[in-house]
Parts: structure tokens; sequence; C-alpha cells
């Protein structure tokens, strides 16, 4: 076990890490940020999914080892200051979830394909989405959120 320092939505932690561990359970279990969650922990739902260093990372993929220092963005550090991030607002309006389980996931998947600032199109939106599942069906009200916003932003 080695002490290592994440950094995560702006906040360093000092965490205990053993070489196997992912970054998802890192967050999860040392850091205490239960916001992504643990879905197929195989890497092909998108539940995990995570911002490290701007890019869309599934963390249950990553040793956390190999993110030591880096800055990593969950679904907790999307909003600032306790306001919500416009992507979740859109996510509100469009009643873009039912369960909540992908919700995080599809949030922090969205914030960065619009940082990534290349998808315009319904079909490259759903493109660049395609990794994140829900398993009851809100693709329609999702993409229309994530649409939403990609205007918005006037990619």
């Amino acid at each position: 076990m080695a002490k290592s320092e994440l950094k995560v939505n702006g906040a360093k932690y000092d965490v205990e890490l053993e070489p196997n561990v992912t970054l998802l359970d890192a967050l999860r279990e040392r850091v205490g940020l239960t916001g992504t969650k643990k879905g197929c922990d195989f890497g092909q739902c998108g539940a995990c999914t995570v911002l490290v260093n701007g890019r869309r990372i599934l963390s249950c993929m990553a040793l956390a080892m190999m993110h030591v220092k880096d800055e990593i963005t969950t679904i907790e550090g999307v909003g600032k200051n306790g306001t919500l991030h416009p992507i979740q607002t859109a996510f509100i309006e469009h009643d873009a979830f039912q369960c909540g389980y992908c919700t995080a996931g599809q949030i922090v998947s969205a914030v960065g394909l619009i940082n990534e600032g290349h998808a315009v199109t319904d079909d490259e939106i759903r493109e660049a989405m395609s990794g994140n599942l829900c398993r009851c069906g809100a693709y329609v009200n999702i993409l229309a959120a994530v649409r939403q916003e990609v205007r918005r932003a006037g990619i």
C-alpha cells in the first residue's frame, strides 16, 4: 500500500492505494465520493465516467495509481459553488433520466462531449455518447438535453 495524492474536483486527497485499486473504487471507497456509479465493472455501461484532465474515461477500467496528480472531475464537481452545471439543468428540463443510475455518467460524459466541441449533429452526439447506456431507455430525452447544451455552447 502506498500513500498517494489524488486531485479530485479541485481538492487534494491523501489516500492509501494498492497497485490494483481502480480509480472508481478509490473515488468511492477512499475519497468518499459515491456519485460515480459502479454499473457493470467491465467498461461497458459508462456509469463510472469521470473526466481526467478534461477527457472522458471509464474509471472502472483505470488504475488509481495511473492518475495520481491528474485533475479528476466527478459528478460532484461538475457544478460550481452549489450551482448546477447547465447540462444538469438541461437534464432536469428534458426529463432525461428515469431510475437515475446512469445519470451521473451521462452528465459527466455530456460535459466532456461539449468541452471536446466536435459533436454537433444528432448522429455525432449519439456516437459520442454511445459508451453510456441507459437501461430505462431515456435516450430521446438525453439527446434533447445534450443537443440543447451543444447549441447553447455555440458548437
